[in-house]
């Protein structure tokens, strides 16, 4: 029996996203649950996948010029992109020998003399390879959405914000693969403890800290083993989350013996926050939809988070001390962690996501006792979804006041793009 290779599994994997409503991270990990690869096929694997679908409009570019603007077919263009993506991108394994695996692929799937096709396109870019990648930074500045592999209308709309240079920041942070930074749990450790496990353990981290943070609770992971079987990871004495995700909680300051709302609260990353910040005194109400539950509840359990109620959206009466809303967004500001909510949003669903997003609001500020704290965030860097959402929720409630909001840039914080607003309701 001939065993899949990590390429012939990227392959499948992207055929599979181009049918299906699911974003490539859960696909992949689909497919490499299923393959039962060594732990340098899988990185190799999954780096070829998010590779090609962050490239894939500059990927794109390329082929259409080599092949004079001819279209293929839906598994020829994917076998270009991987190899094309091998001979640009992937620095690490020699060009020669990554054409030559594409065309054995290409062989193994069964495409006959189109297999003389594949090759002949991949060698002749790999003979001009010098040319072409100057060609490709030129792009970078004379086209950015198609050098940076974004859609045209973001790219346009940052730059009109922002400017060529910071946008042109933006766009590089988006296609860098993301860092993997663990926050500390101190419900089950504190930060001597598991600095010292992990240099028993032989981990590679570097403690960081921001402004919202706070000293000896973040800290990014350069080497370790895989989450699955981390003891550290299993008994929850930290969580893997971006910084940028503490700031919501931070700004709803949660006080011990307090009742907390936290309104969409799957995957439970914020909800373990917050009821560490509580020291488990008091009552955390999560809720989300039905079936983002069982992962809430199983974060939360292994967290140690006693305190949070988990309640499916909709099942809930009475009011709280601090509500937090972190509501469904458009990810713009994720990129580099969603690689594929570039292609997935369009510029016409700003609107449909402003409506949904305020009237979750709506609903939280009903469930926020007098004087108590109302904390709206997204992970969005557009107006849309942010600031224009905090105005028209204070446009229709008077009781409510603006107590202060910020909006985090990749490009500026140096982290994932990140809006919080803070609201205090009247007595």
């Amino acid at each position: 029996m001939i065993l899949e290779s990590p390429r012939e599994i990227a392959v499948q994997v992207l055929r599979r996203r181009r049918h299906s409503a699911d974003y490539v991270e859960v696909l992949t990990d689909g497919e490499l649950a299923r393959a039962g690869l060594s732990k340098l096929d899988r990185a190799l694997c999954q780096e070829l996948v998010y590779g090609i679908v962050r490239w894939q409009r500059t990927l794109d570019w390329l082929i259409i010029r080599r092949t004079d603007g001819r279209r293929q077919g839906e598994v020829l263009e994917l076998l270009l992109q991987l190899g094309l993506y091998q001979i640009f991108w992937l620095e690490r394994i020699p060009a020669h020998a990554s054409v030559f695996e594409t065309v054995e692929l290409a062989k193994r799937l069964g495409w006959g003399t189109k297999t003389n096709f594949v090759n002949a396109v991949l060698r002749g870019c790999l003979r001009e390879r010098e040319k072409l990648a100057q060609q490709l930074e030129e792009l970078k500045r004379n086209d950015p959405a198609t050098g940076y592999s974004h859609p045209a209308w973001m790219v346009e709309r940052w730059q009109a914000r922002w400017g060529p240079e910071k946008t042109g920041r933006l766009l590089e942070w988006d296609n860098s693969p993301p860092p993997t930074y663990a926050r500390r749990n101190g419900l089950r450790t504190n930060s001597e403890e598991l600095v010292a496990r992990w240099q028993a353990q032989g981990v590679g981290f570097s403690p960081h800290q921001w402004d919202w943070t706070g000293e000896d609770v973040m800290f990014e992971l350069q080497s370790h083993p895989s989450l699955a079987d981390w003891e550290d990871f299993q008994r929850g004495n930290f969580y893997v989350q971006d910084a940028s995700t503490l700031l919501a909680v931070q700004v709803l300051d949660p006080q011990p013996g307090e009742e907390i709302l936290d309104l969409c609260a799957s995957p439970g990353g914020k909800t373990a926050f917050i009821a560490e910040r509580m020291a488990n005194r008091g009552k955390v109400v999560a809720q989300d939809l039905p079936p983002r539950l069982p992962r809430l509840r199983e974060n939360c359990a292994r967290l140690g988070a006693s305190c949070v109620e988990v309640v499916p959206s909709g099942e809930l009466a009475g009011q709280f001390d601090r509500v937090l809303v972190d509501a469904p967004c458009s990810n713009s500001g994720v990129l580099r962690r969603r690689v594929d909510a570039r292609w997935k949003i369009q510029a016409e669903q700003l609107p449909r996501l402003h409506g949904e997003q305020l009237e979750l609001l709506r609903r939280a500020g009903a469930r926020v006792k007098p004087n108590g704290r109302l904390v709206y965030s997204t992970c969005s860097l557009e107006p849309e979804e942010n600031e224009e959402v905090a105005r028209a929720f204070l446009a229709e409630n008077a009781g409510f006041e603006l107590e202060r909001e910020r909006q985090l840039l990749p490009f500026a914080d140096g982290v994932d793009g990140a809006y919080v607003a803070s609201f205090r309701r009247g007595k």
